[in-house]
């Protein structure tokens, strides 16, 4: 991945990634963890998927306003990790999907990496 591929991601998001997660995607576009599991996903799925959440059309009612997320990677059976954006801060958060809760997950995203790939099953419960 270059920074050009990176540009143009945070160009059709809208806001930049965190520099974390930048830093990050210039070296490996995403990472797979044991089975297979997307720990970070690709840039074309963030964007696709952060597109997604926060058009106002996906979810009606369903769920709380995704806007304040960027969503980068799943633990494979639904739950989705996120930055908070606003405000800005360095923590990791998890979204589940069956209860629309957002908890602390990590401090940051090497902490995240971390804890993700050398934990069994729901880590971050």
């Amino acid at each position: 991945m270059d920074g050009t591929a990176l540009a143009e991601a945070e160009q059709r998001l809208g806001r930049g990634l965190p520099a974390q997660l930048a830093a990050l995607l210039l070296e490996t576009d995403g990472v797979v963890g044991a089975y297979g599991k997307d720990v970070v996903w690709s840039l074309d799925r963030i964007v696709k998927q952060n597109l997604l959440f926060w058009s106002p059309d996906a979810f009606p009612g369903l769920y709380m306003p995704f806007d304040p997320l960027l969503f980068f990677g799943d633990n494979g059976g639904g739950d989705q990790f996120a930055f908070v954006l606003t405000p800005d801060r360095p923590d990791i958060f998890v979204w589940d999907h069956e209860d629309d809760s957002r908890l602390w997950a990590a401090r940051e995203l090497e902490d995240y990496l971390h804890r993700s790939l050398t934990s069994g099953g729901d880590w971050y419960r």
